[in-house]
């Protein structure tokens, strides 16, 4: 254990994979990994509040998406299934680390990281998993008529073939503002103010330019594709293959998404399992409130830490 350091891998593709890790790979001495998955126009860097508390419970590694942080800008690849491909090679070369053990691993996906481990599900299992975690994130961003996903349950601000048009070309034409607008609805003293924040002005000056400075370092003309295919992907039927342990968090006050929007992911995890004949209380899905916006790891890093801790006791004792 110690401070967390960057590395790199090329996948298939050609593509750098960064990301950064509270191990050294040549002599892992854990091999239960937390697995943290930022979302879109951000990096690992996200959870630098997390990074401390979270090693101190198991191997911490966080991911730069490609396009994203230190990894590749590839010219294509802005799809969410290459974004849970490169999350599968990443799985397979932290594995080689340790050939002799079995590797035990809890991604916990952030926004656009949870589509892209609902994706991983639907392409490859969730056999890699003892469990998982989703944070802030509706199985559909768009509105359905299948299943009745009306502007209740989709994303607040891009749920149709023309909010989707005119969000790709706010990014790819004004992206500073973009910039902005997207820290105005991810953070919950931003987007839902109460009196009863604490958060200074000099902190929320720091934290503006701290996402900005993240999302910079993009390119927004592919963030705008990734956009496009994130917007139109329905994971629902796919959240129905999970058979591990999941916990959905969920900021009560998200710029993004209904409580009633995530929460489909926990019946439909739930229903996958009753149709299986999978009834037990002790693996079922599971909820929790945030008092905070979308990046409520960031908001409430202390209760996000607590939480994952309790859910690795949690699976470890199921182990047994």
């Amino acid at each position: 254990m110690g401070p967390m350091r960057y590395e790199h891998f090329h996948v298939s593709d050609g593509c750098k994979i960064a990301f950064q890790t509270s191990e050294t790979l040549d002599t892992p001495m854990r091999n239960t990994i937390v697995l943290l998955v930022h979302g879109f126009s951000g990096s690992s860097a996200y959870f630098k509040k997390n990074f401390a508390s979270l090693s101190a419970i198991a191997w911490t590694v966080a991911v730069d998406l490609r396009g994203h942080g230190e990894s590749g800008r590839p010219d294509g690849g802005y799809h969410v299934a290459r974004l849970a491909a490169d999350l599968k090679e990443l799985i397979t070369y932290l594995r080689k680390c340790l050939p002799n053990q079995r590797l035990s691993v809890v991604p916990v996906g952030c926004s656009i990281g949870a589509a892209v481990l609902w994706t991983y599900v639907e392409l490859f299992s969730d056999e890699d998993f003892i469990a998982m975690v989703f944070v802030d994130q509706a199985p559909l961003q768009d509105r359905s008529l299948f299943g009745d996903w009306n502007q209740s349950l989709a994303h607040r601000g891009c749920f149709d073939e023309a909010s989707l048009l005119a969000a790709q070309k706010y990014w790819i034409e004004e992206p500073e503002m973009a910039f902005k607008d997207l820290v105005k609805d991810c953070l919950g003293y931003r987007y839902q103010p109460l009196p009863s924040d604490t958060v200074t002005p000099e902190q929320a000056r720091a934290d503006e330019e701290f996402f900005v400075g993240e999302s910079r370092k993009c390119d927004t003309l592919w963030l705008a594709r990734l956009l496009g295919d994130h917007t139109r992907y329905d994971h629902r039927e796919a959240c129905e293959m999970i058979c591990v342990p999941v916990l959905v968090m969920m900021g009560t006050r998200s710029g993004c998404f209904s409580l009633q929007g995530m929460m489909e992911t926990v019946q439909r995890v739930n229903k996958g399992r009753y149709d299986r004949g999978i009834q037990s209380e002790e693996t079922a899905a599971q909820a929790l409130e945030f008092d905070s916006g979308h990046w409520l790891f960031w908001e409430e890093p202390k209760r996000f830490h607590n939480q994952i801790a309790k859910l690795l006791m949690h699976v470890m004792t199921l182990a047994r």
